[in-house]
């Protein structure tokens, strides 16, 4: 005789319906199995400006800050040839002058270590028709055994050498030694973006389910036998569900213990300000902007926003350094094309005008002692020892 055994209940007597309900996952599945220095990388970066609005700000005013420049010739000829090439070439996306092209190109090299661009010619090859963007879809950067030698490749089924390398301007940013690949300013904030979108996708549930709430709908029996309850819980949960799935507003009778709570009702949403702050200085502290540029009103005095300002100009006239060859090997290409030998100068606006202030504060004290000094009689100003 088994005493011991057990009355199995049967899979349609169950007592217990599962409800399905959303995920609490992110949408941004790459950004969770992010692995370094792989091909998906530039994917990578393009989900992580995607899922974090902050970051794609942060690239977006760097690119807006970096500011705009002339390229100046001694040549006055060549000098009104070259402003109108400049405010009317061709560039991608149906755009007009070389500044679109320039920001996205400052754009791909900020966002994936590295840029590429192109100087598409005529048909009779006697002037420059447009500046291209590649994508790196397309193409890829390589080297001939020469790490000083950059030959960018075509993805045709393989990697094959572009053609015309002498039109082909390719930049790594912040390149490591002996690797052909630069360092996007993205590195190092997937796992820190993870954290702080898993965060933000819990409040948006936490949210939902404020606003949308969720029962608990639970049924004590009787004395009746297990298939009785069953077939009495399973038409609770019918007829709960067609009250919730109903439009109008409707009442739930029921004979019976049944016990109706809202889920996480009693549970107390956690404090995120903390978390998000620690988070967010993280990835500002990589992006190297000061915080009040990206709206975040954080508590600094006037001395540390001098300080932070002035980290930021030197950030920006890095970039510019960069920037500053593709654009001389455009002008000089163009120049070369049109019979002009004359040299030419990028001069970029000034970044910060407080430095300027002062400079224009300090002449004019200067000035107006001086013009003190020669009203008053050299005689009244001579102390007598």
């Amino acid at each position: 005789m088994n005493f011991f055994k057990r009355n199995k209940i049967k899979e349609n007597n169950r007592l217990v319906y599962p409800v399905p309900t959303t995920s609490g996952k992110h949408p941004f599945s790459l950004i969770n199995n992010y692995t370094p220095l792989t091909k998906t990388e530039f994917e990578l970066y393009r989900s992580l400006r995607e899922a974090v609005p902050i970051i794609d700000a942060a690239i977006e005013k760097t690119i807006r800050l970096i500011g705009n420049f002339k390229v100046i010739t001694e040549d006055k000829s060549a000098q009104r040839s070259l402003d109108d090439f400049l405010a009317n070439v061709l560039t991608t996306g149906g755009n007009y002058g070389i500044y679109p092209f320039i920001a996205t190109y400052l754009d791909e090299m900020l966002t994936y270590g590295q840029a590429v661009g192109e100087i598409v010619l005529s048909n009779d090859n006697s002037q420059i028709a447009a500046l291209y963007n590649a994508s790196f879809d397309d193409v890829e950067i390589t080297n001939d055994g020469n790490p000083l030698n950059l030959i960018v490749c075509k993805k045709d089924n393989g990697l094959t050498p572009a053609p015309y390398q002498n039109l082909i301007m390719a930049t790594l940013l912040n390149p490591e030694p002996n690797n052909v690949r630069g360092k996007s300013i993205l590195q190092g904030l997937p796992f820190v973006s993870s954290i702080l979108i898993k965060i933000f996708n819990a409040i948006g549930n936490n949210w939902d389910r404020v606003g949308n709430i969720r029962y608990a709908v639970t049924y004590k029996p009787d004395t009746n036998s297990a298939s009785v309850t069953a077939k009495q819980a399973q038409q609770i949960a019918d007829e709960w569900s067609k009250a919730m799935r109903s439009t109008e507003v409707c009442d739930f009778v029921s004979v019976g213990d049944v016990n109706i709570k809202v889920i996480g009702s009693d549970n107390q949403i956690l404090d995120c300000d903390v978390p998000i702050r620690h988070l967010l200085e993280q990835v500002v502290s990589k992006l190297a902007l000061p915080p009040f540029v990206l709206g975040l009103s954080w508590s600094s005095t006037e001395r540390m926003s001098v300080q932070q300002a002035d980290i930021l100009t030197s950030e920006l006239e890095y970039y510019r350094t960069l920037i500053n060859p593709v654009i001389l090997k455009i002008v000089n290409m163009y120049l070369r094309l049109k019979g002009f030998n004359t040299s030419a100068e990028v001069k970029w606006d000034l970044i910060n005008l407080q430095d300027e202030l002062e400079l224009s504060q300090a002449r004019l004290n200067n000035a107006q002692a001086m013009e003190i000094e020669q009203r008053i009689p050299k005689s009244e100003t001579e102390v007598e020892v």
